[in-house]
């Protein structure tokens, strides 16, 4: 059988290996730290990334960046239009400002083409379309809408002399209404219509101007457009309601892109603005308190 020996180290040998062990045991143990280090760093790095992410994706968050949100609108009364200073006002400017004051944001007020209110949206020129806009299957598939807040539906406003006639029958009638809204929609859509002769205009306040005028018989307009719009000590004095036609209700909401995160702050506000008695107040300055949903 044959013996192997081993030697160990004597004497300075044996210090260099000890001091070569504690060296080694040193070096393992900053390099475990190390790496526990850079393990809690890159899953900092990535929770703040993620939350990044979804700060980036929050339209809240983008809105309050700015210090603003634009409200995207056209001018009809009682909803949005100037007064006689030049100054902007109506039932949704002042429920506009009185949200964004909860917010606190500052509220930016654009007139947009409303044909092409998606697009404005979806490009982000404007924040959100508060404009009497009617809840439809349709928008809430494509935006993302408010609770209702106000009641409406479609009128036939017409000459005073016209009201029994247009009542009945408005084959071959001039039927204007705005473009891209409800009242189009009905116009185009309603087998009451199908024998008129349609013509869509840029805004409701110009369908009631081409009825005064006698360049269409009928405006196709929202039943708060006609409220202190037409009648005795307005500027349309000699236009009136075709009672005899009722048409569907209708729903406003506030929309925003799909998926915004302001809607529900906004569902909170105004549910906030209706508790303590301020969303009544304006209503009643507009004389639409008896269409509030909102209560």
């Amino acid at each position: 059988m044959k013996i192997i020996k081993f030697y160990l180290p004597k004497g300075k040998e044996v210090i260099k290996m000890k001091k070569f062990k504690k060296i080694l045991a040193l070096s393992l143990a900053i390099a475990t730290v190390l790496a526990f280090a850079a393990c809690g760093k890159s899953e900092t790095a990535g929770t703040a990334g993620g939350n990044t992410e979804k700060k980036a994706d929050s339209d809240w968050a983008y809105v309050q960046g700015k210090g603003k949100l634009v409200i995207g609108m056209t001018l009809f009364a009682p909803m949005d239009y100037t007064d006689e200073n030049g100054e902007l006002t109506g039932f949704e400017v002042e429920f506009g400002n009185a949200v964004c004051d909860k917010l606190g944001v500052k509220p930016d007020f654009v007139e947009i083409n409303w044909d092409a209110k998606e697009n404005e949206l979806n490009s982000k020129k404007v924040d959100c379309l508060w404009n009497g806009l009617t809840i439809t299957d349709d928008r809430k598939a494509n935006m993302s809408i408010s609770e209702p807040y106000l009641g409406n539906k479609q009128v036939m406003v017409t000459a005073k002399v016209n009201v029994e006639k247009y009542g009945k029958d408005v084959t071959g009638a001039r039927v204007v209404a705005e473009t891209g809204s409800a009242g189009e929609e009905l116009a185009t859509g309603n087998d009451f219509f199908k024998t008129a002769k349609y013509t869509g205009v840029d805004s409701q306040a110009k369908a009631l101007m081409e009825v005064k005028s006698g360049t269409a018989d009928i405006a196709v307009v929202d039943y708060v457009t006609s409220i202190g719009s037409i009648g005795e000590g307005t500027d349309y004095a000699d236009l009136a309601v075709v009672e005899a036609q009722e048409f569907e209700p209708e729903e406003y909401g506030i929309a925003f892109r799909k998926g915004s995160d302001i809607t529900e702050k906004v569902n909170g506000i105004m549910k906030e603005l209706a508790a303590d008695g301020t969303l009544k107040k304006i209503a009643e300055k507009y004389k639409l308190q008896d269409l509030l949903l909102v209560k």
